[in-house]
């Protein structure tokens, strides 16, 4: 079993995928260096063959101390452009780029009780991989879910030479995220509402009736406006660590934005090279879906759109603005500390 452990844990390829508390085992999965920005979220991975998945037991990793490197992280508050950032810093040679690691939503669900693995959890992650070509790469970059976002004081604490990208984006073009995923996406919205008022939240004056009779864009409304107090909070706690990104931003100016980021993290890339990066593969292809990007952005456009979720979307906005005037927040959050 040490001999096992030692394996699991020099090995970057071999990622911490899922704890299971009950049992005390925690899940290893072998992601390949090249298979990293592939489309689907690190969360969402099955062992491609029996061979790619291990278990072990969560008292043998005490004492193990695995070379790790340097770990920056990409916060976000959905539908803002964030996986298309971190699959554009899957630099082979330069960065590894995690998007949402099934660890954290594991150390979410945990609570309390997964706090004390939070530190030996990013370790895992935080090895260092190296290129096809054998070059050491100067960092990872790992993307939690949003739903992860409680966890990110424990992780700033855990590792305290990271730094992070906190990414948002305009209330409207999130709510029209929303939209677009259907009815799904609108209970989404209210299930993060609640998620937010767990641990960010605040009193809005109304009662457990008015709230329940909320529309569900009101609902998701309210969650984006929680998640920019509590990233208000952070940059409060941690100026010198974070820096605001908007998602619109980051489109318009690629090139700009990856080389700031490369700056931000110390990686070893050249305005050039980001400008190859941001005309690169990357931003052709769907980032969640794979496919072309144009055609499915296209798509989900049209079934979404009408006239009746455009004035539903500008009232909630209205509200939303009343609600952070009172509140004395200027939001986006972006305007504060911005990367650009």
């Amino acid at each position: 079993m040490t001999d096992d452990v030692a394996k699991f844990s020099a090995d970057p390829e071999w990622l911490p995928h899922r704890i299971d508390p009950a049992a005390g085992m925690l899940q290893f999965l072998r992601i390949p260096r090249s298979d990293l920005a592939a489309p689907q979220f690190l969360a969402d991975r099955i062992p491609a063959t029996a061979a790619d998945e291990a278990f072990l037991p969560l008292g043998g990793l005490a004492g193990v101390e695995p070379e790790t490197g340097p770990l920056h992280f990409v916060f976000h508050t959905a539908f803002c452009r964030s996986t298309l950032l971190v699959r554009a810093l899957d630099i082979p040679g330069v960065s590894a780029g995690l998007s949402e690691p099934g660890i954290l939503v594991s150390l979410t669900n945990m609570g309390e009780a997964g706090r004390p693995l939070v530190a030996p959890m990013l370790d895992l992650l935080s090895r260092p991989h190296s290129s096809a070509g054998g070059v050491r790469e100067a960092a990872v970059l790992v993307k939690p879910t949003n739903h992860a976002n409680r966890l990110i004081p424990a992780l700033l604490d855990a590792r305290p030479d990271a730094r992070a990208v906190l990414m948002t984006n305009p209330l409207p073009a999130f709510l029209a995220a929303v939209v677009r995923k259907g009815m799904m996406g609108r209970r989404w919205g209210r299930q993060l509402y609640l998620e937010l008022m767990g641990y960010a939240g605040m009193d809005l004056g109304m009662d457990a009736r008015e709230q329940f009779a909320m529309t569900d864009l009101q609902a998701a409304g309210l969650a984006w406006f929680l998640n920019q107090r509590y990233f208000a909070m952070l940059l409060d706690r941690y100026p010198e660590r974070l820096r605001t990104l908007d998602g619109d931003v980051f489109d318009a100016r690629r090139a700009d934005t990856i080389a700031a980021i490369a700056d931000l993290f110390d990686l070893p890339l050249e305005a050039a090279q980001a400008a190859r990066v941001a005309e690169g593969p990357v931003f052709a292809t769907h980032s969640k879906r794979g496919g072309d990007f144009n055609a499915t952005a296209a798509k989900d456009s049209e079934r979404a759109h009408s006239p009746l979720v455009e004035e539903e979307i500008a009232q909630v906005g209205q509200w939303i603005a009343m609600i952070a005037d009172q509140a004395g927040l200027a939001v986006p959050v972006t305007r504060r500390a911005p990367l650009l």
